[in-house]
Order: C-alpha cells, then sequence, then structure tokens
C-alpha cells in the first residue's frame, strides 16, 4: 500500500493514513480474514420490507440498557434458493420473528454501514424460539386457571347467533358465510372486520375478541381466518388473544386454517376446528342435530298421543257397551218391575173398591141413624143456652132489687169515679125510673174478701 508523500511538517510517527475506499477494503480484508465464509447471528427482524426481490431489515437485540442492532441484506437469488427450506418449515420471514441467519459480513463504502449479506437460516432456532414463547404463554394461562376457562361455557343446543372475528371478504369469511347460507338455518351473525396479519393485527383481534365476548345476545363467538405460513399463524399465539378468549363470556369456536400446528388460540377455545368451513360445519351440525332431535320429540309426543287417544277411543267404546247392557238390563227390569206394580195396583184397586163400597154403606147406615140423635142434643144444648139468656137479662136482674143508672146523655154509671157532684143521673128500677143529681162521689177501695163474696152472690142468679 503506498502513502504519498506531503511537504508538510508533520510528525505522523510512522502510522499509515487510509483513503475511506482503502478503508473500507481494509475493513472487509479483516472481517474475512476473522469470519472466514461467513458468521452465524441471531436476533429479532425489525424494520422488515422488500423492494425489487430484495428483502431488507434489521437483527436487533435488546437486553437491559443495551441494544445492537445489524443490518441485513437478504437478496432474491438467496430468497429464491431458501424458498423451499423455509416453506418445508412453513415459515415466512416477518415483523418481531426471532431468527438464527447464516451470511457475509461487509463494509459498504458508499453508505459507511456494515451488514450481514444472508446466506441461509437456521429453521430449528425460530421454531424453538416459537415453542418456548408458546410454552411459556401456556404455563402462565394453566397458572392463572384460565387454560381451560372456555370450555366450562356449554354450547347452547340451537347456536343461531354467532359472532364471527374475521377479515371481512376474505376467502375465510366467503367459506363461512357460504356454509352458513346454504344450510337453510336461520343463523344471524354479528362480524367485525379486523386484520389476520400484519400491523396492528393482534390488537385488533384482541380487542374484537373482547368486544363480542361481552355481549349476552350471542351463542358462539367465532374467529377464523385462511392458511398461511407457520410464522404468520403465531400470531394466534399471542398472549393477549389466548387471554381474551379464555375469559370470554360465551364459548368460542376456532377455524385458522393450518391443519398440522395448534395455535394456543387454539388450545384455550372451546373447540378448534382445523379450517373455517369446518367451523361452519360444525355449528350447521349442532343446529340440525338439535333440529333433528326436536323432531324426532315431536315425532313421539305426536305417537305417544295416537296411541292415547287410541285406547282412550277403545276405552270409550268398551263403556259405552257396558253402558248399553246395563241400561238395556235396568230397561227391562224396569218394565218388569212396572208391570208387576201395575198388577199390584190393579188388584190392590179392586180391593180398595170394595172396602170403599161396605165402608160407604155403613156410613149411609150411620148416617140414617144419626140426625135424629144430633137434633135432641142439640135442642137440649138451645134450651140451656135460652136459660143462661133469660137470666142475664137486666129486666130480670131489676126484677130482682137491682137498678141501672146512667148519666144525662145516656152513659151507664159503672164508677163513682166517672161522677162530679152536680151531675144530672136517671135511676131505672124494674117499674119504672127517676131523675136525681148527685151531691158528692166518694170512691171506696173495695175489700177482697167482700169483693169475692159479692162476686160469688151475684152469681147465685144463675
Amino acid at each position: 500500500m503506498s502513502q504519498p508523500a506531503f511537504d508538510f511538517d508533520l510528525d505522523d510517527g510512522g502510522e499509515p493514513t487510509f483513503s475511506v475506499g482503502e478503508l473500507a477494503d481494509a475493513v472487509n480484508g479483516a472481517l474475512r480474514r476473522q469470519f472466514g465464509d461467513g458468521v452465524w447471528v441471531r436476533g429479532e427482524i425489525q424494520g422488515y420490507s422488500e423492494k425489487n426481490g430484495h428483502a431488507y431489515f434489521k437483527l436487533v437485540e435488546s437486553g437491559g440498557d443495551k441494544r445492537a442492532v445489524l443490518d441485513v441484506s437478504f437478496f432474491a437469488n438467496v430468497r429464491m434458493r431458501l424458498r423451499p427450506l423455509l416453506q418445508r418449515h412453513r415459515l415466512y420471514l416477518a415483523e418481531g420473528m426471532k431468527v438464527r441467519v447464516f451470511g457475509v459480513l461487509d463494509y459498504y463504502a458508499a453508505n459507511g454501514r456494515l451488514s450481514l449479506k444472508m446466506a441461509g437460516i437456521d429453521p430449528r432456532y425460530t421454531l424453538g424460539e416459537m415453542a418456548m414463547e408458546r410454552d411459556g404463554v401456556v404455563r402462565r394461562l394453566v397458572a392463572s386457571g384460565l387454560y381451560d376457562a372456555n370450555r366450562r361455557h356449554v354450547v347452547p343446543p340451537m347456536p343461531l347467533r354467532i359472532g364471527l372475528v374475521t377479515s371481512v371478504n376474505s376467502a375465510a369469511w366467503h367459506d363461512f358465510m357460504h356454509q352458513l347460507q346454504d344450510s337453510g338455518h336461520g343463523f344471524g351473525v354479528r362480524v367485525v372486520d379486523v386484520r389476520v396479519q400484519g400491523d396492528f393485527a393482534e390488537e385488533m383481534l384482541t380487542a374484537a375478541i373482547r368486544t363480542l365476548g361481552r355481549r349476552s345476545d350471542i351463542d358462539v363467538l367465532v374467529v377464523i381466518r385462511g392458511g398461511g405460513s407457520r410464522t404468520e399463524l403465531a400470531m394466534f399465539d399471542s398472549e393477549s388473544i389466548a387471554m381474551a378468549i379464555a375469559t370470554a363470556g360465551v364459548p368460542v369456536f376456532t377455524g385458522l386454517g393450518h391443519e398440522i400446528d395448534r395455535s394456543i388460540a387454539d388450545e384455550v377455545a372451546h373447540t378448534a376446528f382445523k379450517t373455517p368451513t369446518a367451523c361452519a360445519v360444525a355449528l350447521i351440525d349442532t343446529v340440525q342435530s338439535f333440529a333433528g332431535r326436536a323432531e324426532g320429540a315431536w315425532a313421539e309426543i305426536a305417537a305417544r298421543a295416537r296411541r292415547q287417544v287410541d285406547r282412550a277411543d277403545d276405552g270409550l267404546l268398551e263403556t259405552a257397551r257396558r253402558i248399553e247392557q246395563r241400561t238395556v238390563g235396568a230397561v227391562e227390569r224396569a218394565g218388569q218391575r212396572l208391570t208387576d206394580r201395575a198388577h199390584r195396583v190393579s188388584l190392590s184397586s179392586v180391593r180398595l173398591l170394595d172396602h170403599g163400597e161396605a165402608a160407604l154403606a155403613r156410613a149411609a147406615v150411620r148416617l140414617g141413624q144419626r140426625p135424629l140423635s144430633c137434633t135432641a142434643e142439640q135442642l137440649r144444648t138451645i134450651d140451656q143456652i135460652e136459660a143462661r139468656v133469660r137470666l142475664l137479662d137486666p129486666v130480670h136482674t131489676l126484677a130482682r132489687g137491682w137498678s141501672l143508672t146512667r148519666t144525662a146523655d145516656g152513659h151507664i154509671v159503672r164508677s163513682a169515679a166517672d161522677l162530679a157532684p152536680g151531675t144530672a143521673i136517671v135511676t131505672t128500677l124494674a117499674d119504672g125510673s127517676f131523675s136525681s143529681r148527685v151531691e158528692a162521689a166518694e170512691t171506696i177501695k173495695p175489700d177482697p174478701d167482700t169483693a169475692t163474696t159479692t162476686a160469688t152472690s151475684r152469681e147465685e142468679p144463675r
């Protein structure tokens, strides 16, 4: 390496001075001598972008206060060569993915940056990192008791009200809705349109699941997306999505479109299906099964009802037959009793007429004798009454020395209390009457003994 000489009075101590290009060459030579044909580097992909078939990203290592960044160039020819390896392991380089890559370090003089020209990748490292992260999430879910929380929900027998989280108008959406629409059942779908990969997909999925999981007007919550690489589907290993599913208030079905692996979302869901179509078919089968059981139960109810009606008809006919027999027998017995009673009545009537005629004859005899004795007895009674009437006649009473006193206006005086001094009175005797005037009137309280004697004496004339 030649060094130009300058006519300056400088003492460089014999140290060489490089041009920028010479230094770049020196750095690249040192890198090749130090790292040979290449070096393995691990880190997390950030800032992933593609241009003209090439891919560019940064490998980042963060730990505590330390942060290290290395630019990586993934050229189109290398991408083409590594594609079968990545496809075999169902990997696709994406933001946030942890990788172990092989490449050649290169200091690019044009921009003064050190970068790694990627030439290989270790899929096992990425899968191992993903598995470790999955295991950590699973352990935390198990420890919190949420790992099987959603499976404790009971799927309604007729899950017609569905909450759906997916990318609307995607293939998964069309497959799922096509199955429901062709089923002929009255499914009602409330859908939240989200991204299922890329930026903000995890946040959108988590928020949508939490929103629908709190609703009381859905029977089942369904999360679906189409197939994809393992790294694309690794988003469903997210702890936030798993927590949203585990704490949902309704059963959660997943149909995430991968045939081999199960994501943590599948693990914590009530039921996981391989594809969105399979998820829709399962819902349809559940509804059809319930409808079939309902139809069978209704048919059994109808059959039992028919049997009951038939037995009731038979019983009614038998009862009617017995009633008919008993009625005929009762009518016949009643007719016989009526005939017997008519005969007895006929005989009794003859006897009663005979007895009546005999009694009438005796009564006629008695009636012929009775008037004479009755007339004599009545005459005696009349004579007795006439004698009592004569005794009570005032004329006869006056003849025995009694008198009858009246006031001037003709009222009979019965008590001294009826008279006042100066009152004019008329006294009637047996042979005439006279008038007088009261000078004084005195009421005398009768003596019981005297009254008794007087009353008795008054009865003597009778």
